[in-house]
């Protein structure tokens, strides 16, 4: 396993991307402006209008680096991919998987069960930061709310049930999120996307995103089909499992990355316009200063919860992603899902 898995993010207009070697060639206007091996690459995602050769899809499908097409906003697009890696007794465990109604209620809990933990973490922590009593009162009662839903989740008989009591945390949960960003600017009112409705909604709908690819590569690489999830079910077109295994990383990383790039006033509300349709979008400076933070944080390290190991921010849904093979398996009663402390 690498240390470090890291992604090449490719932001500039009219930008073309060819095979040199056994390395990628990132060229403007003719000229290579920056060369890798793509040895060293588990993903290339593309911005815009960005080309690449068929030479380069091929080699990149060879070499198990996923390459993402996104809009200039960060709306998904397209992936491309090879041959699904991994042991295909794997595979076929995962669709008896999401054809058992028990087991796909077990690992959908899990999922949940994670994703709402990690959202108490992120208001208990914020709470402890507040100088405002009254502030820091309010979002200990929300997420105290949120821990008799935790309860609630495990005793659930179905799935609708446990996509209801998400749902219900999701709502808890971001009618306190205005309390956590200090700069005016960025208000939170609530959760908009499709299109995103103010600079907020925009930036957290882009680093979501980006964890999105980061958990599509994470599922093709450790041999699960993306596209078979347990929470998320089948619809044609949709990477249920990537939106699975990234639940449990949007309070924790993507809202805790948005909230810093904004409180620390590293993103402005300058860097982000408003088109005619309503629709909220980011400026290239701002998606470039938003790229770079990404890649720091997942540079930095972290105990796992489970594994008990020091490991990378970048690598934690890729063990995830293994965790959940490991109990599709045989190998784990459960799926244990991440859970920051």
């Amino acid at each position: 396993m690498k240390t470090h898995l890291n992604t090449l993010f490719v932001t500039t207009d009219g930008s073309y991307l060819a095979k040199d070697g056994l390395a990628v060639a990132v060229r403007v206007e003719n000229e290579t402006k920056l060369r890798i091996p793509l040895h060293n690459l588990d993903g290339i995602v593309c911005f815009g209008r960005v080309g690449f050769s068929s030479a380069l899809a091929g080699a990149c499908a060879e070499a198990g680096v996923t390459l993402s097409l996104l809009t200039p906003n960060g709306k998904f697009l397209a992936s491309v991919v090879g041959y699904t890696p991994g042991n295909v007794l794997l595979r076929r465990q995962q669709y008896r998987a999401a054809d058992d109604p028990v087991a796909t209620i077990q690992i959908a809990k899990n999922v949940v069960l994670g994703k709402i933990a990690n959202s108490r973490s992120v208001l208990l922590r914020a709470a402890r930061d507040q100088k405002s009593e009254e502030v820091a009162q309010r979002l200990r009662q929300v997420a105290k709310g949120m821990a008799g839903t935790l309860n609630l989740i495990r005793e659930s008989p179905d799935l609708d049930s446990v996509r209801g009591y998400e749902g219900e945390s999701a709502s808890r949960y971001f009618s306190t999120f205005n309390e956590l960003v200090s700069v005016p600017d960025f208000e939170f009112a609530k959760r908009s996307r499709r299109p995103p409705l103010d600079a907020m909604n925009a930036l957290m709908s882009f680093i979501y995103a980006l964890v999105m690819h980061d958990a599509r590569s994470a599922c093709e690489a450790t041999g699960l089909d993306s596209a078979v999830g347990f929470l998320h079910r089948d619809r044609s077109g949709r990477p249920g499992l990537a939106l699975d295994l990234m639940e449990e990383f949007r309070p924790f990383f993507a809202d805790r990355l948005a909230l810093s790039l904004v409180n620390r006033r590293q993103v402005s509300a300058a860097g982000f316009e408003t088109a005619e349709s309503g629709a909220v979008r980011m400026d290239d400076k701002t998606r470039k200063t938003v790229l770079v933070a990404y890649q720091t944080r997942k540079q930095d390290e972290i105990e796992h919860p489970f594994l008990g190991e020091k490991v990378s921010i970048g690598m934690l849904i890729h063990l995830q992603a293994r965790l959940l093979a490991r109990h599709l398996r045989g190998d784990l009663d459960q799926y244990p899902p991440f859970i920051w402390k």
